[in-house]
């Protein structure tokens, strides 16, 4: 089956989601890992946050291109099953201390988690640096084409003074 690249990145967020979740019911379980947990929970958040951004504006902008991409979109999907699946099973029996950090491990060595490493490491940077260049020249462009809009709408200009 083939996934688009916004499937593989929708698929990501959900991911980030739900290890996130994950470690805050483990961030609940454990008191003496508390700040650990609430510290990676909140790392996960923010990564389904950049990811979000990164779809958004690369849809708006150019689109992705799939060689972005290391995961297939079945191998996050099936990551999502078994952290959902860990999750409902722990909210009624939580792991042993254990047991949750080598879950934890194994999660973020799981295909989604090292895709999202890959890709930020690998293509991430050069991409970003491309679109904001783009974004910083269409805010030039927008003051121009206001002050164009302006004058052609007998608006005074007025300059700093």
């Amino acid at each position: 089956m083939s996934y688009s690249c916004t499937e593989i990145l929708d698929e990501s967020i959900k991911l980030e989601l739900l290890v996130s979740d994950l470690y805050m019911l483990f961030y609940h379980s454990f008191p003496e890992d508390a700040d650990f947990w609430w510290k990676l929970s909140l790392e996960e958040k923010n990564h389904a946050a950049l990811v979000r951004s990164i779809r958004d504006i690369f849809q708006s902008v150019s689109g992705l291109p799939e060689s972005m991409f290391s995961s297939s979109a079945e191998d996050i999907k099936n990551t999502n099953l078994r952290t959902g699946s860990l999750l409902e099973t722990f909210r009624n029996a939580p792991p042993s201390r254990t047991e949750a950090f080598r879950i934890a491990l194994d999660l973020e060595e799981s295909a989604g988690e090292l895709h999202y490493q890959k890709f930020m490491t690998d293509h991430l940077h050069e991409k970003i640096n491309e679109v904001f260049k783009q974004l910083n020249g269409e805010d030039k462009n927008h003051a121009e084409r206001i002050r164009s809009r302006m004058t052609r709408s007998g608006i005074e200009v007025k300059t700093e003074q």
